[in-house]
């Protein structure tokens, strides 16, 4: 029994791509780490949730590798309508959080006494679906059908507006990023991306004036009033503010772990989530934030190397469906930390505490293992086929 155990365990690990794993496992180490000194700071212990998120996680991440994706992505019309029921019973039966400056959001549910939120598992399902779209499309040679490009735009309006509905903007704009991302990876005609570009540009006044709440308003103002407004650093701007000294008083090497003051007195609220970056900045310094934009870089470009080795288009979708949610979230948080972007709610991935994030998240990072691991099969048989990694413009004819 021990011995099949073992031969099992073995057998996963030379087919697994091991490279990832091993830098998804320090990359969690390391926010578990930073999250161990958050945990001086509260009751909570931050610390203890996300180890058994993590925990979880792998678990959930070995199960879905040992799938066939293509299997998986073939329920995507019951995927589908899984993704609405759960955001829809969300907004209207989900746990309501109301804040300052006029926040009002519904976009968590409670699971056994813990909150979770529902666009973490619909990113990951987003991932399937939308690359099933797309891969069925470009079977059919019709992906530049102006017609299909408009129902590739409904799809992922969908998670969007349902977002938006819920009062959750930064989960919406990372939606928009994996569509765009996703969509070019499969070839959409840039002249599609040009009109959507105009389109924005042309409706963001109107967005700003007639749509847009209040509190976010205020949000986006803060970002260029921060050092010559005082009522803004203790309003709208005081975490981007507090965020910004934490991480300048590292400097180089930090302050050391466990031994950033601001850190220890809660400062900067939402340390924990949103503003772990500045947690690493405080007590590690310059060296510990270019260590995390490292790690993440190099985890994106893992991504891409197995999107580049994928035995098809449909699991290459998919991986750069992940690689999307990665980057956006990556460059949105720590923009946000840094007082270059405005607040959008985006946690930093793998890194922020919040056990519905880190674990759907390694959920995707299973499909890209199951990617990975079947990159040499195709029903069932041994190719040594590969695509080389590209973002193909297909005309229409």
């Amino acid at each position: 029994m021990l011995n099949q155990i073992f031969k099992s365990v073995g057998s996963y690990l030379k087919r697994a791509d091991l490279i990832l794993w091993l830098l998804l496992i320090i990359i969690s180490t390391y926010s578990l780490i930073l999250l161990k000194s958050v945990s001086r700071a509260t009751t909570a212990d931050y610390f203890r949730t996300q180890l058994l998120a993590v925990a979880m996680g792998v678990a959930g991440a070995v199960i879905v590798s040992l799938m066939d994706y293509a299997e998986i992505s073939n329920f995507w019309k019951l995927i589908a309508a899984f993704s609405v029921f759960l955001m829809l019973y969300t907004y209207f039966f989900g746990e309501q959080i109301q804040g300052a400056g006029g926040v009002d959001a519904r976009a968590w549910i409670v699971i056994g006494g813990r909150t979770f939120q529902s666009s973490e598992l619909v990113k990951v399902a987003f991932m399937v679906t939308y690359a099933k779209h797309l891969d069925i499309l470009n079977t059919r040679g019709r992906l530049n059908d102006l017609g299909q490009v408009i129902l590739l735009g409904l799809h992922a309006l969908v998670p969007i507006l349902l977002c938006v509905l819920q009062g959750d903007m930064g989960a919406g704009i990372v939606f928009f990023a994996m569509f765009i991302v996703m969509s070019l990876a499969a070839g959409v005609q840039l002249r599609y991306f040009a009109i959507l570009a105009g389109a924005l540009l042309i409706s963001l006044p109107i967005v700003w004036r007639y749509f847009m709440p209040e509190y976010q308003k205020q949000r986006f103002v803060a970002v260029f009033n921060l050092d010559t407004d005082p009522d803004v650093r203790m309003t709208t701007g005081y975490q981007q503010y507090e965020g910004r000294i934490s991480i300048g008083s590292g400097k180089f090497r930090g302050q050391g772990l466990f031994q950033g003051s601001r850190v220890a007195s809660n400062v900067v609220t939402f340390q924990q989530s949103d503003y772990i970056f500045s947690v690493a900045g405080e007590e590690l310094g310059f060296i510990g934030c270019s260590l995390i934009i490292l790690l993440l870089l190099f985890f994106m470009l893992k991504v891409l190397h197995v999107a580049n080795s994928a035995r098809d288009d449909l699991g290459r979708y998919m991986c750069f469906g992940l690689f999307g949610i990665v980057a956006l979230q990556s460059i949105t948080n720590m923009g946000m930390c840094l007082a270059i972007l405005p607040v959008m709610g985006v946690t930093l991935p793998f890194f922020s505490a919040g056990g519905s994030s880190s674990l759907c998240l390694y959920l995707g990072f299973g499909l890209v293992q199951s990617v990975h691991i079947r990159r040499k099969e195709i029903d069932g048989l041994h190719l040594r086929r590969k695509t080389p990694l590209r973002f193909s413009y297909k005309q229409s004819k």
